[in-house]
């Protein structure tokens, strides 16, 4: 999938594994598992791709259309939305939204 990122801190603890705002930090653990997370949805040609890692714990949000959750660890979920490029499936882009913490 092609990666888009709808918040600027989410592409640098991507990229450098640190983000200049001092809102947004995390555990360098976190970080790391964040980054395989991507990782993972780089290498899913589709979504469908990622109902087969029964540990992403993928699940699609209610009250939310095309979006989507998979699990960082058990704190953390990595939301994310989809769409299709053309009118035949040429590539899903993945549009990472947000970190969240999973019980609040």
């Amino acid at each position: 999938m092609i990666i888009e990122y709808e918040k600027e801190y989410l592409k640098e603890l991507y990229e450098n594994g640190k983000c200049k705002s001092k809102k947004y930090r995390f555990d360098a653990a976190i970080i790391k598992k964040y980054q395989k997370r991507i990782d993972t949805l780089i290498a899913a040609t589709r979504i469908e791709d990622l109902f087969v890692f029964n540990s992403l714990n993928f699940e699609a949000l209610q009250g939310r259309a095309d979006y989507f959750s998979i699990r960082i660890d058990y704190h953390y979920r990595l939301e994310f939305k989809t769409r299709t490029e053309g009118t035949e499936i040429i590539s899903t882009i993945c549009i990472v939204t947000d970190i969240t913490n999973h019980y609040q």
